[in-house]
């Protein structure tokens, strides 16, 4: 076990000392002992004590490189040494209020106190600092091996005193691949509402880990089956459409998860693309909203990608999402369906540039989430959209090298504009300006004389102008 623990052993033996010199005990516990038994070491090390917080500042301050504080009140002292980010903890036990989103802290006396007071077994494991005396009284080392995730305790308690564990139970299984304890998903499943006590905040980053995971699929369906999605991202549940012999359709759920998968399969460099993935887990979320039954047993959804971006927006604003995050991906699910008015490549270059123009800073995700979109079992149906889309990519490359198309701009500004039709500052300068770049849409560049004779005749047009 000693040899597991060699790469953090230098920082962490270090620390350990001067704890025991000052009379405390210390020891590595939780996710990273988790992830060095599982051959995963990362720089990152949670530490817990039975010293009290302003007791643990005392002891680092001149050891650590800084020191901050933002989570004292939980009794949590962050610091950094080298290239180690290490938070130190009090032992403790937490729970909530019924009425309350905050918990309750109160500090506990033992190591194995602490340990029972977590998630998950897996993550009820120690290693005493600095002799490396391994503690494992709730058989997480037996779990980690089985691949399951289990509580310390029953998992009802577990969870009323945090109900967070449950959205957390879910990301586990999406990040490393473990299944769920039967009596845990039982808890999870007569507890769901439970999560409803928890901060915006704290759901939307367990929701965001889960969905930048290795394997979000497993981890979403968990959070539909077990009725917590209604709770915290119920437009998930909502994709499961009745499907009966006289209104077939896809089944927008499972369709949405392979759209999913097939977006993180495009991502460069094995990075998680956070604007890409949700944007592909909520691109059809607006169909429950607009379905239609037709004639002949067909099904509708007209301007779905249109009230799916408003819920988008509203679901990521209320989780408290960034306003740049929520803007991003509101637009792609917006912009997710405009490729299908491409045909087989009937759009005029001033359609192609328009496309460019609307996707803006997001072309490349609109590439990949359109890409993605496609799940027909059809090989002949799929084989035709894929190469449409690679018509379309190179006329937008040709464009873009005529033209250095994302840099769009009319050929005059808004000066000339202003010297070319005597005016000055105002609203019709705005307007002349929109004129101009419509003009250089449609007909591409035409040259200064063209378009200053073109703004002329525009101005005239409407009484306006020299």
């Amino acid at each position: 076990m000693t040899d597991l623990f060699r790469k953090i052993a230098p920082v962490a033996d270090e620390l350990g000392r001067l704890f025991a010199a000052k009379g405390h005990e210390l020891a590595l516990v939780g996710g990273p002992v988790r992830d060095i038994l599982l051959g995963r070491v990362g720089n990152d090390l949670d530490l817990t004590t039975d010293a009290h917080p302003e007791r643990v500042l005392d002891i680092v301050r001149d050891w650590a490189d800084s020191v901050w504080t933002i989570g004292i009140d939980f009794g949590t002292v962050g610091l950094r040494k080298g290239n180690w980010l290490i938070e130190v903890t009090t032992y403790r036990s937490e729970s909530y209020d019924p009425k309350s989103r905050k918990p309750d802290v109160a500090y506990g006396e033992t190591l194995e106190a602490d340990l029972e007071r977590r998630d998950f077994a897996v993550n009820a494991m120690a290693v005493r600092l600095p002799g490396h005396e391994f503690e494992d009284p709730f058989g997480g080392l037996a779990d980690l091996r089985a691949k399951v995730l289990r509580t310390p305790g029953p998992a009802e308690r577990s969870f009323d005193d945090d109900p967070l564990r449950m959205l957390r139970a879910a990301r586990f299984t999406a990040q490393l691949g473990f299944r769920v304890d039967p009596a845990a998903v039982a808890a999870m499943t007569a507890m769901a509402e439970r999560i409803e006590i928890v901060s915006a905040e704290r759901i939307r980053d367990e929701l965001d880990k889960l969905v930048c995971a290795a394997d979000p699929r497993e981890g979403l369906r968990l959070l539909v089956e077990s009725g917590l999605a209604a709770h915290v991202l119920p437009e998930l549940p909502k994709l499961r459409l009745e499907i009966d012999e006289h209104h077939r359709h896809k089944d927008v759920y499972e369709h949405t998860l392979t759209v999913l998968e097939q977006a993180i399969a495009q991502e460069e460099d094995g990075k998680p693309d956070r604007i890409l993935r949700w944007a592909a887990l909520m691109h059809d979320v607006g169909k429950p909203k607009t379905r239609r039954h037709e004639a002949g047993g067909r099904v509708s959804f007209h301007h779905h990608e249109v009230v799916g971006a408003q819920m988008t927006k509203k679901r990521l604003t209320e989780l408290k999402f960034p306003k740049d995050v929520v803007a991003d991906v509101s637009r792609l699910v917006e912009l997710h369906l405009r490729f299908h008015g491409y045909g087989t490549g009937e759009w005029t270059d001033s359609a192609v540039r328009r496309y460019v123009r609307d996707a803006g800073h997001l072309l490349d995700r609109l590439h990949k989430l359109t890409r993605a979109d496609c799940t027909t079992r059809n090989k002949r149906k799929a084989a035709a959209l894929s190469r449409t889309y690679d018509q379309l990519e190179e006329r937008i490359a040709r464009l873009a090298e005529e033209e250095e198309l994302a840099k769009i701009r009319p050929e005059l500004d808004g000066n000339e504009i202003q010297r070319v039709l005597g005016i000055g500052p105002g609203p019709l300068v705005g307007q002349a300006y929109k004129f101009l770049l419509d003009l250089r849409l449609d007909q591409g560049m035409i040259g200064r004389e063209a378009a200053t004779e073109a703004l002329r005749e525009w101005a005239r047009s409407r009484g306006a102008g020299a």
